[in-house]
């Protein structure tokens, strides 16, 4: 099953890369090349969220004590393809410098401002991105290493378990051994006795014996 859903991972991973590209070129074109590459894009955009809907039908499947490491990657593509929608969303709204310039009436200087600001946000935007995907790097580290130590605790306690179960069998052995040796030591001490008795009527016997021939 996990070989099914590692081929969905390639797949997902080349169409993601060909929508990459064709959305950079979006702002750079207009009519009708403009509508069929947008249109293209949406295209592959639908394939890639086919994909991820077989992605997470073979999550499903998988056992829940491995499905994590799984899920931690299905959030991450789920991630990366509302980027997708956000880049292509802006790229369809995108003009070239040309035509933004022939609509505003903007000179050349208005132009490179222009152009410096959008490069400026652009570096604000991935540094932004490059600190939530540093975060979210963190937070399924953290979620993998919570997932461990629940799994080793819950051996921890079938360990400790099992120990008190044995515990609790030799404490009944050995309180059955007790009962037995005791036995054995009070049938000693009686047969003891007996013995005593028996020497102190064989010694008065002989006793008499003894004085009667006198």
């Amino acid at each position: 099953m996990s070989s099914d859903f590692e081929s969905y991972e390639q797949d997902f991973a080349v169409l993601t890369a060909e929508i990459t590209g064709r959305i950079g070129k979006v702002p750079k074109l207009v009519g009708d090349e403009k509508k069929q590459m947008v249109a293209n894009v949406e295209k592959q955009l639908e394939e890639a969220r086919e994909l991820l809907e077989q992605m997470e039908l073979e999550v499903r499947e998988i056992p829940p004590q491995s499905r994590g490491m799984y899920s931690s990657r299905m959030r991450s593509y789920k991630q990366e393809m509302g980027k997708l929608e956000a880049d292509f969303k802006r790229s369809r709204i995108a003009y070239s410098d040309e035509v933004r310039n022939e609509l505003l009436g903007d000179d050349g200087n208005s132009s490179e401002n222009q152009r410096a600001h959008l490069l400026d946000n652009t570096e604000r935007l991935e540094r932004s991105s490059r600190r939530l995907e540093a975060g979210y790097q963190i937070a399924v580290e953290t979620e993998q290493i919570g997932q461990e130590m629940l799994e080793n605790l819950s051996h921890d306690r079938e360990k400790i378990q099992r120990a008190r179960e044995r515990l609790r069998e030799t404490d009944a052995n050995l309180g059955k051994s007790s009962r037995i040796l005791t036995g054995m030591l009070r049938r000693h001490i009686q047969q003891q006795i007996k013995l005593a008795w028996l020497l102190q009527f064989l010694l008065m016997a002989v006793h008499t014996a003894f004085l009667w021939k006198l």
